[in-house]
């Protein structure tokens, strides 16, 4: 590693740790609930559909066959209903965090990001498990419940990145972001793990698995997590002065090493308690700051290619090649584990580096060669997982760049220094921008495909990618 980032490793505590393993882990808790969902969609469409019925048997009137539990005539409508929930809850999302931004950098993070574990999962075990228990079955409920947990999941990803800002700094961050975007892959693979466990006892069970430990990790939040430095009398990191450099122009970084030899000495000694708390920068003034406004519409067109993987990818393997379910659920783990690798390795080539765009604008370029060759992949799933990965890698890794290490610098840069806090808003900007992508990218998905077919979907994706450089 280069030096800067050598001398900034070397500063890390316990606490870092810590904060690390607790952040990391309220998301991956986070993303295995949204992830049950997805991975039981099977199971909610046939309890919501009725019953199939011999052709032999007595005709009935509709009074008689129908009950209260079969919302739909059909499993069609069923599905449609799911991808309408889905839909609903992007928009919830994406609304939430432009709120939850604001919020974070004006209440005490813990409590809000607390909050927003807690109470997701609370609804969560209402949505999926009181629900099926008590015989409630209510299309304006669940809509109600959806929404509602949108909001309430829009708030933890702002924090998490917020301390996570609080904690490290610039020098090392990509490598540090990039192993800690991870959060979100692993927790759509624990997701996957702790579904399939259950489901076999009835889909309220991964429901009632999922909030539990997800409420469970709220609790450990709120007594366990600091969210800043300065609650255990360790040096404030301190404001990016070159923050827009790395996004907006090619001048080296060549005062970072004086930069942290300077705060290397500064902790040993006493540190004084500033005379008054930071004052949280407004939302349109967060908009207005250098790298904000191109970064999220940028992250917009990625997150809608990266989230319709996460939606559609079993669907289209099963469809495309038909494969069984659970082979295509296995096997679309790759594109996870390829985003963890990406986002991993291209963070620390950013901190060689000393610049984020570079390495954004190569992997995205290479992912449009990855796309084409993925779209293309014979019917073997060895090969197919290969590309898979590779795709992940080329996709998954800018996009945890952008959503956690980008977002960071963009909420610590010079426009700030001394005096204004940005983090959460920012970040609240640019995962909110991409999530109003990625909900819109899902009804766009279904369209093209209905009508045009899945190369036509890849074609799309490439020219999404395309739109970043």
């Amino acid at each position: 590693m280069p030096p800067s980032c050598c001398a900034s490793l070397s500063q890390y505590t316990h606490h870092h740790a810590a904060v690390f393993l607790l952040t990391f882990f309220s998301y991956v808790l986070l993303h295995a609930s949204r992830k049950t969902f997805s991975n039981v969609k099977v199971s909610i469409s046939a309890q919501w559909t009725p019953s199939i019925i011999n052709d032999s048997s007595p005709s009935f009137s509709p009074g008689e066959t129908w009950q209260d539990n079969r919302l739909f005539e059909d499993e069609k409508q069923a599905t449609l209903f799911l991808g309408v929930l889905d839909s609903i809850f992007l928009f919830s999302y994406a609304v939430g965090l432009y709120l939850s931004g604001v919020i974070g950098d004006r209440v005490n993070l813990r409590y809000v990001l607390c909050f927003g574990l807690c109470g997701s999962a609370a609804v969560e075990f209402v949505f999926g498990t009181v629900t099926e228990w008590l015989h409630i079955y209510n299309i304006y409920l669940y809509v109600g419940l959806w929404v509602l947990n949108g909001l309430l999941q829009s708030a933890v990803w702002p924090c998490v990145v917020a301390v996570m800002g609080n904690w490290f700094g610039k020098a090392g961050r990509g490598f540090v972001f990039g192993l800690w975007s991870a959060c979100a892959s692993v927790g759509n693979i624990l997701g996957a793990f702790l579904a399939s466990s259950v489901l076999k006892y009835g889909y309220e069970y991964a429901f009632l698995v999922t909030s539990v430990v997800q409420f469970a990790g709220g609790v450990v939040v709120f007594f366990g997590l600091l969210t800043s430095p300065k609650e255990t009398g360790l040096s404030p990191v301190e404001t990016d002065t070159d923050s827009h450099k790395p996004l907006m122009s090619d001048e080296e970084d060549e005062m970072v090493v004086e930069t942290y030899t300077r705060r290397g000495q500064s902790v040993e000694q006493p540190v004084e308690p500033p005379a008054a708390s930071p004052q949280a920068i407004g939302f349109f003034q967060a908009f207005c700051l250098p790298g904000v406004l191109p970064y999220s519409l940028a992250y917009a067109c990625l997150k809608l290619v990266n989230y319709s993987f996460f939606f559609w990818l079993p669907f289209y393997l099963s469809n495309n090649y038909k494969w069984k379910e659970a082979q295509a659920d296995r096997l679309s783990v790759w594109y996870d584990v390829g985003g963890i690798i990406g986002g991993t390795v291209q963070g620390l080539i950013s901190d060689f580096m000393g610049k984020r765009a570079p390495v954004l604008v190569v992997s995205l370029m290479l992912a449009i060669g990855a796309l084409v060759g993925y779209s293309r992949s014979p019917d073997d799933q060895v090969i197919n997982g290969v590309l898979l990965a590779t795709t992940g890698f080329f996709i998954g890794g800018p996009s945890n760049m952008i959503s956690s290490a980008i977002s960071a610098d963009l909420g610590r840069q010079e426009a700030l220094r001394g005096s204004k806090e940005a983090l959460a808003t920012v970040t609240g900007i640019v995962d909110g921008t991409g999530s109003i992508g990625a909900a819109a990218g899902q009804y766009l998905v279904s369209l093209i495909e209905s009508k045009l077919g899945w190369m036509s979907v890849f074609y799309f994706f490439i020219v999404m990618v395309r739109s970043f450089p």
